[in-house]
């Protein structure tokens, strides 16, 4: 080999592979989109605790573990608001395209669903509350049931979001038929016992209305499983039409 080319790779005015360069430009973006995703599954686990807690409120008859699931809907609204402002920061300044922005939107759009689930299990903290002093209408009527299902539907969807898992979001989505055939099921049963005994018509009422909320709840994890199938394949679909 020449001397000329044994120096062509040492020669000082070589430029620098711009492979560094590149990876240090993504930095802030990628601890942007990991710290927006941790304050989505945090927010996530504070709904799911918040669904369990208000239908043990329920069970129990505790009015005062009702009033703390009421009261602790601000927490939250509280991670909604920083995770959205986090995430609208990172678009600003970061500028991200193709996937980035698309999982950035996605996220952005499962802080309102779960913020809307916080209203949703508050209000089944609200009827609980309200419940409290009397005696249960047939055990509550399957609404007990029909709060654990939700519960592990939100968690299976904020697992699937985690893996961006296409396939176990579908799943998860799948789970909310069952949840709307329990709805109609206690909606049914409420209404002949309501039929039955006027006496009933006010617990009845109220467990329509916590049974309504549950339901929601479901929708919502629907609504999470269709973004998370558009974050993976870039495609909008209607997963329970």
């Amino acid at each position: 080999m020449s001397d000329e080319g044994a120096t062509m790779d040492n020669r000082p005015d070589a430029p620098p592979s711009d492979e560094p360069a590149a990876h240090a430009s993504r930095e802030p973006l990628d601890r942007e989109m990991r710290e927006a995703k941790d304050g989505v599954l945090r927010m996530g686990s504070l709904v799911e605790g918040q669904i369990r807690a208000a239908l043990r409120a329920l069970v129990e008859h505790d009015v005062e573990a009702a009033t703390a699931v009421i009261v602790g809907d601000a927490q939250v609204n509280e991670v909604q608001r920083r995770v959205s402002a986090l995430i609208t920061l990172a678009i600003a300044t970061q500028q991200p395209v193709a996937r980035d922005l698309r999982f950035l939107l996605t996220l952005d759009h499962v802080t309102y669903e779960l913020e809307r689930m916080g209203d949703h299990a508050a209000a089944v903290a609200k009827q609980a509350r309200r419940l409290a002093p009397f005696p249960p209408l047939k055990r509550y009527v399957d609404l007990p049931h029909m709060g654990e299902l939700v519960a592990r539907l939100v968690q299976g969807i904020l697992h699937a979001l985690v893996d961006v898992d296409e396939e176990a979001a579908r799943t998860v989505a799948a789970g909310d038929d069952e949840v709307d055939a329990l709805y109609h099921r206690i909606f049914d049963e409420v209404l002949t016992l309501m039929r039955r005994d006027p006496e009933n018509v006010d617990r009845g009422t109220r467990i329509l209305f916590a049974a309504h909320a549950l339901e929601r709840i479901g929708d919502r994890v629907t609504n999470i499983a269709e973004d998370i199938v558009f974050l993976a394949t870039g495609q909008i679909e209607d997963l329970n039409p």
